[in-house]
């Protein structure tokens, strides 16, 4: 599979190794899919695959949709040799509302607070490039007032994300609300994007108008 790749791969060493490793095992056990993702060499990525025309971040399994797994032991393998980045697939254990920072830290800031507690604060992760996401439980789509915004990207079924501790050209991916401080929990969708779109009206935004009386999706309980 590799036989043909030109660039170096990025050096990296043994305990950085072993840490995507371990964590991308540890997503695993958590009931999250991985899939690996193309290995960073110097400012792109190589994914070992013949005349892949690819060169940001990106699965390195063709077929990685039907490939991601939860089994901790298959993921083990897929770090064993190489410094793959660590992939999450959405649309399965969670979707993602990815924001840019300003909106990003604002809403994190609003949910601390939310009266609906546990219910909107979940998991946290942000790139080095600036972009905040949120994750969620799966399956709501986005309101009808973030459908045509461009600040708000929903990831679902298709989609993927980079996870911590995957490493970019520009940095590392990091948490800012880790999956243990949330315990593992997935807030409700709706009350999240109800919380955003309160930021984006808050900055300014004009969105699309309000749903008309009795037709305001509602949070589903918990699963």
């Amino acid at each position: 599979m590799w036989g043909n790749v030109g660039p170096r791969v990025a050096e990296l060493s043994p305990l950085e190794r072993v840490r995507l490793r371990r964590v991308a095992i540890r997503y695993a056990i958590h009931g999250w899919e991985v899939t690996p993702g193309a290995c960073l060499a110097r400012s792109r990525f190589v994914c070992g695959r013949a005349g892949c025309p690819t060169v940001g971040c990106h699965p390195a399994l063709e077929n990685w949709e039907l490939a991601a797994s939860a089994d901790p032991a298959r993921v083990a393998t897929w770090w064993r040799s190489r410094p793959h980045g660590v992939l999450l697939p959405t649309g399965r254990a969670f979707d993602v509302l990815e924001v840019p920072a300003h909106l990003g830290r604002h809403v994190l800031d609003a949910v601390q607070i939310h009266p609906a507690g546990t219910g909107v604060r979940g998991p946290v992760l942000v790139t080095p490039t600036g972009r905040w996401m949120f994750l969620v439980r799966p399956g709501d789509p986005l309101r009808p007032e973030l459908e045509h915004c461009f600040h708000v990207v929903r990831h679902g079924p298709g989609s993927w994300i980079p996870a911590p501790p995957t490493r970019l050209p520009e940095g590392t991916v990091r948490w800012a609300v880790a999956p243990e401080q949330a315990r593992w929990q997935l807030p409700d969708s709706y009350l999240v994007q109800n919380t955003l779109i309160g930021a984006l009206r808050a900055s300014g935004v004009t969105l699309a108008p309000d749903l008309l009386p009795g037709h305001l999706p509602l949070p589903r309980r918990g699963m």
